[in-house]
This record gives structure tokens, sequence and C-alpha cells, in this order.
């Protein structure tokens, strides 16, 4: 097997629950890299790492002591509950008095339970007529970037990294935060709008986790990227299964049950900056 480092971080970590951990696996020597983060070098992994770190409110990783942030020349990013803190189209149906029926959809389709086309066109139906100012509200009143947002970007940037976003919501606040952030590429769904109203329909192709990936992959060649290994992706539920398939290190946020058991890496604990300390020596 080869050497592997544990990375421990939390909200509030103490040197005992890093104690208690280190002797888990057996850890050769413990190494604070910052506030509430810890490396653990040559740790060896143990089946009861997840349990406790769960317990002890940890967010945990076995990481490679070679991998580094320079490493990675791509990183795609999932919108609603990934890099914000809602599900815009919730948010939207609230203005059209449909939101209970709505989320519960969302919730379902997240988790898997029903497919993600279908289930869309349906919530995007129940907003026919919705007069198109409620998206206006919904971002500047409702849409909050998740904790560490920004400084995850802001870092990406400055390694020279490229970024893009890739939602199966709507381009109205893809393109917003594209131009906020300063994001090289953003793709979504696109909403029919006629005479300043939502026709409970979409323009063009679904957005679905299959063109999720191929959009991953399209940037892939365009910066003449050949290996899955330096693309990084973040997400949180079903309909990004398959984007973080096409990346070599996938990373699940706060995620759903479906996602979580195929991703790379979880952080459930602190904010999106955590994705940064699994790359910190």
């Amino acid at each position: 097997m080869s050497e592997q480092h544990l990375v421990l971080q939390g909200i509030s970590v103490t040197e005992s629950d890093i104690a208690t951990i280190a002797a888990l696996v057996c850890a050769e020597e413990v190494r604070r890299v910052k506030p509430n983060v810890y490396r653990l070098a040559n740790a060896i992994p143990h089946t009861d790492v997840e349990k406790q770190c769960a317990a002890l409110g940890l967010d945990y990783g076995f990481v490679s002591p070679d991998l580094t942030l320079s490493d990675i020349e791509l990183v795609a990013l999932d919108m609603d509950s990934t890099l914000i803190n809602i599900e815009s189209l919730d948010e939207v149906a609230d203005f059209a008095g449909v939101k209970d029926e709505v989320t519960a959809i969302t919730q379902k389709s997240m988790q898997g339970e029903v497919d993600f086309t279908a289930s869309l066109r349906q919530r995007v139906a129940l907003l026919k007529g919705l007069d198109i100012r409620a998206l206006e509200q919904v971002y500047n009143e409702r849409l909050k970037l998740n904790p560490g947002a920004e400084q995850l970007i802001a870092t990406l940037q400055s390694q020279g990294i490229k970024t893009m976003l890739v939602s199966g919501g709507f381009t109205y606040f893809t393109e917003r935060l594209k131009q906020r952030l300063k994001l090289d590429h953003a793709f979504a769904n696109e909403l029919e709008i006629v005479a300043g109203r939502l026709t409970g329909n979409l323009v063009g192709e679904i957005l679905d986790g299959n063109a999720k990936a191929r959009h991953v992959r399209e940037i892939c060649r365009l910066y003449g990227i050949d290996t899955p290994a330096t693309v990084l992706a973040i997400g949180d539920g079903a309909n990004d299964q398959a984007m973080l398939s096409a990346a070599g290190i996938g990373i699940a946020y706060r995620a759903k049950t479906v996602l979580r058991q195929q991703a790379s890496y979880r952080i459930d604990h602190v904010g999106l900056d955590g994705v940064l300390n699994l790359f910190a020596s």
C-alpha cells in the first residue's frame, strides 16, 4: 500500500480529538497545518476512522503526500446547495406559491429517486406565468455563497487553475455568478420567457447529469487537459454523479448519500475552502 497522509479539519478541533484519530491510524507524525487543520503523516487507513470523525465533527481525507494544488488544472462546481446556499428553483417556486410541491420533487431528484430531466420539466411547468422579477428577488435576497466559496475560487484563480460552474439550474443565476466570481465558464438550463413571464418551458437541451460530464470533458479538450487526474469536481446530489466520475478527484459537499458513496472525499462540516486543505502540506 502506498504511503498516505490523513488530513483532519473541523469547525472546532481539539488536540485530544486529533490524538484519538492519530492513535487509531498509527500516524508517525502529527502536524498542525493551520488553525483547525491537521495532517497526520504515514497514516494507516482504519475502518473506524469515518465513525470517529463523524462523532467528533471532523472532515477527513486520506491523501497522497505528493498531492499538491499545482497538480490541478480544472475545477468544476455544481451550483445549487454546493456553490450557493439554496436550491434556486425551490426559492423561485416560493414566489409562485408552489414551493412545497417543487421542493418535494427536488429532494427526490437529488437523491436519485426520480429522473432528473422529467422532474425538472415538471417543476418548471409549475412556474408558468410567474413574473421574471421573482428571479431577481431570489438572486438579491435569498442567494448567498456557501462558506469558503470565495476563498476557494480566489485561491484557484491565483494558481492559474481554470474554473467552471456546471448546473442543472438556470442561466439567470449561473451567468451572474460567473461574472461576480470571474469564473472561466458556466453552463446551465435556460428558462423560456415571453413578455416578462415564465412560460413553464425550457429552451434547448436539458442539462442533466450526463450533460454536466460532457461539458467537463469538452472544457478539458479546450485546454488540452488529457488526464482526469488533474480535474476536480464538487457537487452534492445524484445529478453530479457523472461529473464526479469524469474528474480524477470528486468532492461530495454536504451531499446526499447517493453521491457520498462515490466521491474521493467528503466535506460535511467545514466550508468549501476545506477543499484547499486537502492539498496543504
